[in-house]
């Protein structure tokens, strides 16, 4: 057996790659990217001749490791927590058609906010689509769910979700990998031809059978090994401790010697006859639990609210991450608050490379948008968005991926003309391409701006489904070419971009500025790989 020291990411691509899987689907989005990374630079994926290109959204992601699942083969997919929020449309009607190879969805959710807009906790999705839900509480169980969950999808012929959350995917420890590498399904088609039919005469059929499910997924839940309850002397309280949770317990006890009983929940539903159990023989419950107070909102209704605590009362805080030290002050050890934090270690705020280019385009937009008016540039999700920090402070809105465009041309629609949108290339593909069609199907006045820096540069600088098609693409949308421009954003062209910028402004119909230079950290990157090759074959020369 192997041990390797793993991020959490890692480990669970590890687990996949043990685990059968014939395929990995994501866009890049952080906590979760690193997934499916390791698999593109794994020599074992390479040799067992995994996919793993990357998807131009979460959607098409999803879909396609459906498809995957659909001819028998194990796939996953991977995103963050507001990806899921672009795949949802497949995400629940997939828990429908159920699975036919095994399907992994992993989740990666963001409490605290570190990369994120929003702090949602995918477990809720996991509950509505009525699918089991895999939570780790440390690298070792993220590795044995990645493989145990293509089993259980195909057990119970279901896509399961493992939900993480930043902590577990950023840190790393010590994964003993299984001795048995599980091969590859081979080539196999649904024995029922119309499972994945969802005309609604059929698609009815297959929601009765999804609810004929849930009597053997709570069985699977109530004997999982990942659950576990360990019962304490002190039976005043008992603790519920939901994946992450159970770590910063323990963090808490670290000779193990919790006096209280203790409910471990890794996969869910929740274990109801463990539930029961600590709640009958406890006189208060504390929940544990990363993201929403699921677990705790529904003993709430069942137990009533005074013998439950946890976020919805106070005892630990509603928004954040939890913390061993949230966990220590609710079993009421003293906790020191407060720390006077040194100068070099205020938090700062990110902001734009020295050299990135679109400082340059921030710059011109910026002079020529003053004789208009501000408050008429709507961003998107990408490094450009520090855009909105000073010194810039060029742009109003940043909400989800493609709404810098739709909300540019509902504004335009309401009346404030000029608007404008500022998109990166690869947003562009992801969710933007759309928004553009109805722009130009109505001839709205927007003038949109693709920042094209040739990668997916926010989450390392993957490769951009954008790359070199941004042209025909807007053309073939049906963008006019007389206002479609294809710019160097640099210093020297400082006039020009503004003249064009100003042109496209004053233009009663859809315009699109494509101002284009390679990330400077993308290029520095080819530029040390370039070079190591080089070495390489100057080595065997």
């Amino acid at each position: 057996m192997q041990k390797s020291l793993l991020l959490g990411v890692e480990a669970i691509a590890q687990g996949a790659i043990d685990g059968g899987m014939s395929g990995v689907y994501a866009y890049p989005g952080t906590p979760s990217t690193e997934i499916t990374e390791y698999v593109q630079n794994s020599s074992q994926a390479k040799a067992l001749h995994i996919h793993s290109d990357w998807a131009a959204n979460e959607k098409t992601a999803m879909e396609s490791a459906l498809g995957m699942s659909y001819v028998g083969k194990r796939a996953m997919v991977c995103m963050k927590h507001v990806g899921l929020n672009v795949a949802a449309d497949c995400f629940m009607n997939a828990a429908i058609t159920g699975a036919n190879g095994g399907m992994l969805v992993v989740v990666a959710d963001d409490p605290s906010m570190h990369s994120s807009q929003n702090e949602q906790d995918s477990r809720v999705y996991a509950k509505f689509a009525m699918i089991p839900i895999l939570e780790p509480s440390n690298q070792q169980e993220a590795y044995e769910m990645a493989r145990f969950a293509f089993e259980l999808s195909e057990a119970c012929e279901t896509p399961v979700m493992m939900r993480i959350t930043t902590r577990l995917a950023h840190s790393r420890a010590g994964v003993q990998r299984a001795n048995e590498i599980i091969a590859q399904n081979r080539l196999r088609l649904p024995d029922d031809k119309l499972q994945f039919v969802l005309l609604p005469a059929i698609a009815r059929k297959r929601y009765q059978k999804l609810l004929g499910k849930q009597e053997k997924l709570q069985a699977a839940s109530d004997e999982s090994k990942f659950n576990s309850y360990t019962e304490g002397v002190n039976k005043s309280m008992g603790i519920i401790a939901c994946g992450l949770g159970y770590n910063y317990l323990m963090e808490n006890y670290p000779q193990g010697d919790c006096p209280y009983s203790v409910l471990k929940i890794s996969q869910y539903p929740i274990p109801r006859s463990m539930v029961e159990k600590i709640t009958r023989e406890c006189d208060q419950i504390l929940l544990l639990e990363e993201g929403y107070p699921v677990v705790e909102e529904m003993l709430k209704g069942y137990l009533g609210k005074e013998s439950v605590s946890g976020r919805l009362d106070g005892m630990l805080s509603r928004d954040g991450e939890l913390t061993p030290d949230m966990v220590g002050k609710a079993l009421g050890f003293e906790i020191k608050e407060n720390y006077e934090i040194p100068d070099i270690v205020v938090p700062r705020p990110p902001a734009l490379c020295v050299g990135c280019s679109h400082v340059d385009v921030y710059k011109a937009l910026n002079e020529v948008i003053a004789d208009f008016g501000t408050g008429r540039v709507f961003s998107d999700i990408g490094c450009y968005t520090l855009g909105a920090l000073p010194p810039y402070n060029a742009i109003s809105s940043c909400v989800d991926m493609g709404a810098s465009i739709t909300m540019a041309k509902g504004a335009s629609d309401g009346g404030l003309i000029p608007s404008v949108a500022v998109i990166g290339d690869s947003t562009f593909t992801h969710s933007g391409m759309t928004g553009l069609l109805d722009a130009i199907n109505e001839k709205t006045p927007i003038t949109v701006i693709i920042s094209d820096n040739e990668s997916i540069s926010m989450t390392g600088g993957q490769k951009s489904s954008a790359k070199g098609r941004l042209e025909a693409i807007c053309e073939g949308l049906g963008v006019e070419k007389e206002h479609l421009h294809v710019l160097l954003p640099v210093p020297k062209k400082h006039d020009e971009i503004k003249e064009i910028i100003r042109k496209e402004l004053e233009y009663d119909g859809v315009s699109v500025i494509i101002p284009r230079r390679i990330c400077v950290q993308k290029n520095v990157r080819d530029q040390k790989i370039r070079k190591a090759n080089k070495a390489k074959l100057a080595a065997k020369a």
